[in-house]
């Protein structure tokens, strides 16, 4: 094409798409897409050369900042709202099961397995309320599921997850966790605080752009697999946490909300929360798509 045009270049561009060399039809279908709506975008605000080149300068400072304990485009996409989309688009929940939510940037592989109703703190803070979280794991028919793994992780007292913070030893609260026979698991940790996310490079920018805050709501993040199921990835809030109805990253869902009542003195914790989960068998889900 020697003539493109602001009318046609589009679709010259999604003419290209697999004319040199073979894609598959969901490579297309996802690049046309990116391309026909990335264009109807620019034409709408009447992006200029300024704004573009000050978009590419931020995308690779966003990548320059990425590593093993930061992942920025997580970040970014939680802030415009993108994670917690693409999470309701690929797990629905049809037949009752746990509805699940983002995973954020903070996650790491790895953390220590520990016996039922360990805990996972390892450094303590002056202002901390500890908590006994128990509850059952079953599937959509009220099945047990026995030998589940539950990964759980939550930030510190202080706002902040241990690896963003060099004063607390590495996996301080974080653990791994199986079920029992009857899918029981149990666990002692801190009550959750509401933290800002990292506001001090390119996702700062992007919230200070939007004009929204960073806060968000005291919350323990779980991650719950089992083979024959789909991975669960969901968060349990604190539900006289403030932030709730104005969450940062926009992944509170009414049914993660947790009592956190007083605990009793059996249970050597100052709160106590029971929160069952339910997991979507694998092959009805697949089944359903």
């Amino acid at each position: 094409m020697r003539n493109v045009t602001l009318d046609n270049v589009t679709d010259v561009v999604v003419e290209s798409i697999g004319a040199s060399n073979e894609v598959p039809a969901r490579q297309k279908e996802i690049m046309t897409a990116l391309v026909r709506h990335l264009h109807d975008f620019c034409k709408e605000v009447n992006l200029s050369t300024d704004e573009f080149m000050k978009a590419c300068d931020f995308l690779a400072r966003a990548g320059a900042v990425c590593s093993d304990s930061r992942q920025e485009f997580i970040l970014l996409s939680d802030i415009l709202g993108v994670e917690v989309l693409v999470d309701m688009l690929s797990n629905p929940t049809p037949n009752g099961e746990t509805t699940g939510t983002v995973l954020g940037p903070f996650f790491r592989e790895n953390a220590p397995v520990l016996p039922h109703g360990a805990s996972i703190v390892q450094k303590h803070f002056d202002n901390e309320e500890t908590v006994f979280v128990d509850g059952y794991i079953k599937d959509a028919n009220g099945n047990p599921v026995a030998q589940a793994v539950l990964d759980v992780w939550e930030d510190a007292p202080n706002g902040l997850y241990e690896n963003h913070d060099p004063e607390q030893p590495e996996y301080n609260l974080r653990g791994r966790f199986e079920t029992d026979e009857n899918g029981y698991y149990s666990y002692r940790a801190i009550r959750p605080v509401p933290y800002p996310i990292p506001s001090d490079w390119t996702a700062g920018e992007m919230i200070s752009y939007m004009g929204h805050h960073t806060m968000r709501p005291g919350h323990i993040h779980v991650m719950i697999n089992k083979p024959g199921f789909r991975t669960l990835v969901s968060q349990l809030y604190d539900a006289s946490s403030a932030y709730l109805d104005n969450d940062a990253v926009f992944a509170v869902k009414e049914d993660l909300i947790g009592d956190f009542s007083k605990a009793t003195a059996e249970m050597g914790t100052d709160l106590y929360v029971r929160f069952d989960f339910t997991l979507a068998d694998k092959a009805v889900v697949m089944a359903a798509e």
